[in-house]
């Protein structure tokens, strides 16, 4: 295959065909159905798959066949079957990614916006660009690049889903569903993924599992004068620290759940120590942090340690409590926290989160009413040993694309997809990298993609598939 082919027909289609198109994706407020439960009314995720739908069908791949897919009740999902070229075997490359976004949320910057696509300086800002609308762009593309520069591939297949940012609850019935048409999986690319720094291409060997649970304090039936009842009545909120305190160290951040703890792998504290050599300062160097804080540690292995390895609980929204203006002398009657925990990759999430419940709802306080709703859980994942073909091709990817070895990272956030699918294909390889950065801003206000670093990681996936092909 030709190497300098592959560049150049990667870097022709993000400038001309990919950057316009991907841009237009990102003004669809395509909402994961978790934020929006009035998502099929709205029609906005079936508006993205078509609009990906219309792009892949113009590239006129041979014999591709597209399909969007939906079984009752549950959201879409585009699959694009690209059929093997050259001598290749009888098995299949299952590339993912998802087109469903997290929520707006507020406090863009200036001249930016969650449907406002802008480009500057290399960059595409806006909802899903990064996380991860680009994917099935970047899948198409390394095939389309694999093609034109003499390469062979296996058949592809490539998965696009709108639920991914929900927990991919629908996933398990369609990997049911479709398990016949996919075949023998023996690789696996998800492009929904990323590293600490846009110099090398990282690698996720792991993913966080998810316990999540909106917990709900209650003790009255309607608000009290505070001066009439504090005193009487206990507070909703003073219950709800003693119910934390249970979970988690306050002083320290400790997860107090001895469920969600598990003992580090020797090869993947190895490969810790490996990232942060190559990115040192990565970690703490992209926090927005304010004034004179602190990170929970001055190791950075540990840092490391703590966002892959390690579980940790953040408290993500609270109901109850009126804004400052509005907050009047009342007790109120209730208090709700949601409560996100990330859990290491070989925790029993299901395990997890039995505990949480029983240390939730087990001897509260005063007899107060504890409600748990919203609850969520998904399994961690950690990869399987890379092949030596595979490791072989990105050494290769490290050095003439990147210019920089190509390193490690366990990931703290969770891709239930690729749980499934190693338990679905355990013989299968994985691939899980990605263009997001630490400053990509997912999930917050001012998400933005590297096109440059998205191309690259396009170049690096083209070599993979070939490579594949070829294998022994």
């Amino acid at each position: 295959m030709d190497r300098s082919l592959v560049t150049s027909t990667v870097r022709t289609l993000w400038d001309d065909d990919i950057v316009p198109s991907l841009s237009q994706l990102v003004a669809v407020p395509a909402i994961s159905p978790a934020f929006d439960p009035a998502w099929e009314e709205h029609g906005e995720l079936a508006a993205a798959i078509e609009h990906v739908r219309l792009w892949i069908e113009s590239r006129d791949l041979p014999g591709a066949v597209l399909e969007v897919v939906q079984l009752a009740g549950r959201t879409p999902l585009l699959m694009v079957d690209v059929p093997a070229s050259g001598n290749s075997s009888d098995d299949t490359v299952l590339l993912y990614g998802h087109l469903d976004k997290q929520p707006p949320v507020g406090g863009w910057s200036e001249g930016l916006g969650p449907w406002t696509p802008v480009l500057r300086d290399g960059r595409l800002y806006g909802r899903g660009a990064a996380d991860d609308g680009y994917s099935g762009y970047a899948a198409i593309a390394a095939i389309e690049a694999v093609r034109a520069a003499g390469g062979s591939h296996a058949r592809c297949v490539v998965l696009l889903e709108t639920g991914e940012e929900s927990g991919s609850p629908d996933l398990p019935a369609y990997l049911e569903h479709l398990s016949d048409r996919l075949g023998r999986v023996s690789l696996v690319v998800c492009l929904d993924s990323g590293g600490s720094d846009y110099d090398r291409m990282w690698l996720t060997t792991s993913l966080r599992g998810l316990v999540q649970v909106t917990a709900t304090v209650r003790v009255l039936d309607g608000g009290l004068h505070s001066g009439m009842a504090s005193g009487i009545v206990p507070s909703s909120f003073r219950i709800a620290r003693v119910l934390l305190d249970r979970l988690e160290n306050s002083e320290t951040g400790e997860v107090l759940v001895p469920e969600m703890h598990v003992e580090i792998p020797a090869g993947r504290l190895a490969e810790v120590r490996e990232a942060v050599e190559a990115a040192p300062g990565a970690l703490w160097g992209a926090v927005p942090r304010v004034g004179d804080l602190r990170p929970m540690s001055d190791d950075e292995v540990e840092l490391a340690l703590n966002s892959g390895w390690r579980p940790t609980l953040s408290v993500t929204g609270a109901e109850g409590l009126p804004l400052p203006d509005d907050a009047g002398n009342v007790l109120r009657p209730f208090t709700t926290l949601v409560l996100s925990f990330r859990l290491p990759p070989t925790a029993d999430a299901a395990a997890a989160l039995e505990a949480v419940k029983q240390k939730l709802t087990t001897d509260v306080p005063y007899g107060a009413t504890v409600e748990l709703s919203r609850v969520e859980f998904a399994d961690g994942w950690n990869a399987p040993e890379l092949a030596p073909w595979l490791s072989q091709v990105l050494d290769e990817a490290g050095k003439d694309v990147f210019g920089a070895p190509w390193r490690t990272v366990s990931l703290g956030g969770s891709i239930p997809f690729m749980g499934l699918l190693h338990e679905a294909y355990p013989d299968a390889q994985f691939v899980v990298t990605g263009a997001i950065g630490p400053d990509s801003n997912c999930h917050v206000p001012d998400e933005w993609l590297h096109l440059a670093h998205a191309a690259r990681i396009t170049e690096a996936v083209a070599l993979v598939l070939d490579s594949h092909s070829k294998r022994s």
